[in-house]
């Protein structure tokens, strides 16, 4: 349902005793444009000299509010074939897997309401998982490994944390530095503790705090014409602008239900940012609360060594990919599905995508008639994994290279995969194979904005690349709008508000 600004602003003016204008969109002038120059956020990388190390940067046990303790998770992340594993309990700095690390604060606060139980259960130095493997830990060079059998080596990233425990969902995930406060603070608060204590940051799951999550269409999520999301779109602008060390946006996490429309959110800020010549970078979590959940989402860093400072390099530079088992998104299994079969044919694996693109569609069409609740009743995901959390495909996408030659001809060479998709502006430019994965700027310059990225998608799921930034001679255009102004504490209200009149204008529409 298209936004009424003008009801939302006199609304949100009453309630913050404030008044917005809304400036107009931003453009971009193309005068005397130069010739075209790509910014590729991979060309330091040696293609034969790294590795793609699976890396979880976001996962909880049941020392804050996750169900399964913390031997059980690493056991599972073992199992699924992680390399690099962040605990990142809500206000607990992750210390150690071998002893009992908690804040007791938080632990206490989330028993009493009932949101996590049973008790902490760590590795120790060494010990047996459930299933019969053996390992031990070890210190090697100031980093903390996992050895399993002998053979399978698990590196703990230092001081993982959810920060903001107790605000309103302005949740920033930070690695590497011993940061946390569990006073009542902001995005703003979190971010610029870690940046001055020198650690890396990520925005997390963003959906969920401007209330995305609860929109039906694509067209109406960080629809800029909303006061919610031009808000929004703002807000998170002028803290990356701000922090160099936080790198961006979750963009797919924890199944994707909640994120389905976070990579709009993640090209409206890049047609901000990238005319001025810089990049904000995507991460995958699984953001796991149950075992289940700890292989949706992940991240593949390409690392010449397996070391955190290795990792906390990759990820200030956008070395990494971000990865998904699962698609929330409509629109995007629709156009998938559709180059699926333009290519391949009817194949199963067309008709089970295009078959949960039916099922997305008939439960939007339930909820905007009123059969079904919109709160509870939104999420459906495209997914690889069983109801346990195990994947049944048989391979998975990796992205092998990416090389960029003098003519400006993007090539995302890969393995196990089916599709490349080509998007700039929020727009997908173009679908090729994974065999002919080369994109030509020259080709289509007459519709690109001022970056493309790419997606690979296959059999097991899907591959973000970072943006790769062109410059074409347009001149910079504003990062943050003229009239915003940061509400601070108070602006998740702006996210709830907007959620409330959707769901009352759903309501009355029905009526009538």
């Amino acid at each position: 349902m298209k936004k009424t600004v003008k009801t939302l602003s006199l609304l949100l003016c009453l309630l913050f005793m404030f008044s917005v204008v809304l400036p107009a969109a931003n453009g971009i002038n193309t005068a005397e444009p130069g010739k075209t120059a790509i910014i590729n956020p991979y060309e330091n990388i040696d293609w034969s000299a790294v590795r793609g190390y699976k890396t979880a940067l976001h996962t909880h046990t049941n020392a804050s509010d996750g169900d399964p303790t913390l031997k059980e998770s690493i056991q599972r992340h073992v199992e699924t074939g992680f390399d690099i594993v962040a605990t990142t309990d809500h206000g607990t700095v992750n210390y150690s897997w071998a002893d009992v690390n908690e804040n007791k604060f938080i632990y206490n606060v989330m028993k009493l309401v009932g949101r996590t139980e049973g008790d902490l259960v760590y590795l120790g130095s060494e010990g047996t998982f459930d299933d019969g493997r053996s390992y031990v830990l070890k210190t090697e060079n100031g980093d903390d490994y996992l050895y399993v059998d002998n053979s399978q080596r698990v590196m703990r990233v230092p001081y993982g944390i959810e920060n903001n425990a107790v605000s309103v969902n302005a949740h920033v995930n930070s690695w590497f530095v011993d940061y946390h406060d569990n006073s009542i603070t902001t995005y703003a608060d979190a971010i610029k503790g870690v940046q001055k204590a020198g650690g890396v940051c990520v925005i997390n799951h963003p959906g969920e705090y401007t209330k995305a999550r609860y929109e039906l269409h694509s067209a109406d999520a960080y629809n800029p014409e909303s006061f919610n999301y031009w808000y929004h779109i703002n807000k998170f602008a002028s803290l990356l602008e701000k922090y160099d060390r936080c790198i961006g946006v979750d963009v797919n996490s924890k199944g994707d239900d909640r994120t389905r429309f976070d990579r709009i959110l993640w090209d409206e800020l890049l047609k901000r940012f990238a005319p001025n010549g810089k990049n904000i970078f995507a991460i995958c979590s699984s953001d796991a609360h149950q075992l289940n959940k700890i292989d949706t989402g992940y991240v593949i860093a390409l690392l010449p060594e397996q070391t955190s400072s290795a990792l906390s390099q990759a990820l200030l530079n956008g070395e990494f990919f971000g990865g998904s088992h699962c698609i929330g998104n409509y629109e995007e299994l629709v156009q998938i599905a559709s180059a699926l079969k333009e290519f391949y044919g009817e194949t199963d694996l067309y008709k089970e995508v295009s078959a949960k693109a039916e099922e997305m569609a008939q439960r939007v069409h339930l909820i905007e008639i009123g059969e079904l609740d919109p709160d509870s009743s939104i999420g459906v995901t495209y997914s690889v994994l069983d109801d346990d959390g195990w994947c049944t495909a048989a391979t998975q996408p990796a992205i092998t290279s990416i090389t960029i030659d003098e003519g400006g001809t993007i090539t995302v060479s890969s393995e196990n995969a089916l599709l490349v998709r080509w998007i700039s502006d929020g727009k997908l430019i173009a679908t090729t194979t994974a065999d002919e994965s080369s994109f030509s700027v020259a080709d289509y310059s007459g519709k690109l904005g001022s970056y493309v990225r790419a997606e690979v998608f296959g059999e097991g799921g899907i591959l973000y690349t970072q943006p790769f930034i062109i410059s074409n001679g347009a001149s910079a255009v504003k990062i943050v709008d003229s009239g915003f102004f940061d509400f601070g504490v108070l602006d998740f209200l702006v996210g709830v508000f907007n959620n409330w009149f959707e769901i009352i204008s759903r309501f009355f529409s029905n009526l009538f």
